[in-house]
């Protein structure tokens, strides 16, 4: 584990599922976590990172709750938005990072 990810648990917590559901997926996926340098990702690529679906993501960028921002004709979300979208759902500090 990377010493800035989320432990699997508190995910699970978060989003309100089974920690061994979690991890059979996380396992079942490859443990395809993207490239963790990017700084700004696609829906896609956000909703995957916090293990939601695209149309629930849409629906957190559309309300305001995850922030996002237009490049051109692409929407972006900056990949400090979801520790901090995280970090929110659970009342952690506002310190709370994750991995890129």
């Amino acid at each position: 584990m990377h010493s800035n990810d989320l432990p699997v648990a508190q995910i699970a917590r978060l989003l309100g599922v089974a920690e061994e559901d979690l991890r059979a997926l996380i396992a079942a996926r490859g443990g395809s976590d993207g490239d963790p340098t990017l700084v700004a990702l696609t829906v896609a690529e956000a909703a995957r990172r916090i293990g939601i679906s695209r149309t629930k993501m849409y629906e957190y960028v559309s309300s305001g709750q995850i922030p996002s921002v237009k490049i051109g004709s692409l929407r972006r979300i900056p990949a400090g938005a979801l520790a901090a979208f995280v970090a929110r759902q659970g009342g952690y500090a506002s310190g709370f990072t994750t991995a890129a």
